[in-house]
């Protein structure tokens, strides 16, 4: 077995230490071989693999800088071939997937201007490999990605292009979906879709196109699940869905439509942290689950629900914060939940109230003097208010 190959198994085992260890083991062959032909386009190609490889566990380590050099290296090799052979489609779309990977590193990075130049150049190939064959279903859907990629971009800023660039996903994964309704894989493409084009309508104003967008995704998350519900992706993927169907319902007055929709998240996300208590993102998840019915319950008067919730939402919270304290997201996580019980008032005595809120506002005090906070999550002065809100006293 190649040392590719091994590493191949020990990233799909969880061992990335030791993919790394095999991966660069066959890196050093690939250069070894490379170097002496350079005129061996397989062993060049296989030089390119390996960097990306490498890169990928990288990725998963959270070593983006190291990543990045990785995909650089493969990048280049990746340009050459498809400069020597325009022709050749299998190289052609090597050399978009290194762009996209190169992009996605930026986007962790936080450079989403390097990212979306990036994106556009492996859109550029994967615009010319599905027009060289519309019924190659494999670069269609690379189209799509591309298209999905810029948008996510384009999103933090350029509302109108990001949903310009989901619609062209769309339609792609439209044809696609219809073509095989039994390929989950494509089935979910047009979920997310459907979800990304409604997130940015919720963003422009249009809750009755997002509510619209977002049920389409809700039905195909529905149908999914149906098909397998041991798929714990696909359980995940609903359980959110039915979160941002609550959001849109929230926003149009629609509170027994909305506490309908989170409930419905709420007992997924339940059923998925008890499955796994050591996933925290599904911890997470129920987490929200709890904040959002709590908000809906203190808008429908009933201080007691509300009360319950949050008080479930940040104990969750807390078990996570206490497993990583470096963590600032689950930090922050706590804060907000302190903030759910300091605006409330009913069960609570004022001391308990202002209790939460000076503990939440030390969390994110802290967070901002280690220079860990985001500038959209700056909400000390909110917490400064309210606390000048309540009576000095019992």
């Amino acid at each position: 077995m190649s040392y590719n190959k091994i590493g191949d198994v020990l990233v799909a085992q969880g061992d990335g230490t030791g993919a790394l260890a095999a991966y660069r083991k066959g890196l050093g062959i690939r250069e070894a071989l490379a170097a002496r032909d350079a005129a061996n386009t397989v062993w060049q190609r296989d030089l390119s693999v390996s960097h990306d490889k490498i890169g990928d566990v990288l990725v998963a380590q959270g070593d983006l800088a190291g990543a990045l050099t990785a995909y650089r290296k493969g990048l280049g090799i990746a340009e050459a071939l498809a400069a020597r052979d325009a022709a050749n489609t299998e190289w052609q779309r090597d050399l978009s997937v290194s762009y996209n990977k190169i992009g996605d590193v930026l986007v962790q990075q936080g450079d989403g201007t390097g990212a979306l130049a990036a994106y556009r150049k492996g859109l550029g190939i994967a615009e010319a490999l599905a027009a060289r064959d519309p019924a190659n279903t494999e670069w269609q859907r690379d189209l799509s990605v591309s298209y999905e990629k810029i948008g996510d971009v384009l999103a933090q800023g350029d509302g109108t292009g990001a949903l310009a660039a989901y619609r062209k996903g769309l339609v792609i994964r439209e044809a696609l979906a219809a073509r095989d309704a039994a390929n989950t894989v494509w089935q979910r493409d047009l979920s997310v879709s459907h979800i990304k084009i409604g997130d940015v309508l919720v963003a422009q104003g249009d809750g009755a196109g997002a509510l619209a967008a977002y049920r389409k995704g809700l039905g195909i998350a529905e149908a999914l699940v149906a098909r397998d519900p041991a798929n714990t992706e696909w359980q995940r993927d609903l359980s959110v869905s039915h979160n941002k169907v609550g959001d849109v319902l929230v926003a149009q007055g629609d509170g027994a439509g909305a506490l309908a929709a989170y409930r419905k998240g709420l007992g997924i996300a339940e059923s998925l942290a008890a499955r796994d208590a050591a996933n925290t993102e599904w911890q997470r998840d129920l987490s929200v689950s709890h904040s959002k019915i709590g908000d809906v319950l203190v808008a429908q008067g009933d201080g007691t629900g509300a009360l319950a919730a949050y008080r479930k939402g940040l104990g969750i919270a807390e078990s996570l914060a206490a497993r990583d304290p470096a963590n600032a997201q689950w930090q922050t996580d706590v804060a907000f939940s302190c903030s759910n019980l300091g605006r409330l008032e009913h069960g609570q005595t004022i001391d308990a109230r202002r209790g939460h809120l000076l503990r939440g506002r030390g969390i994110l005090a802290r967070l901002k003097e280690q220079g860990r906070l985001p500038p959209q999550q700056d909400y000390i002065q909110w917490f400064d208010d309210r606390l000048a809100e309540l009576p000095s006293r019992e």
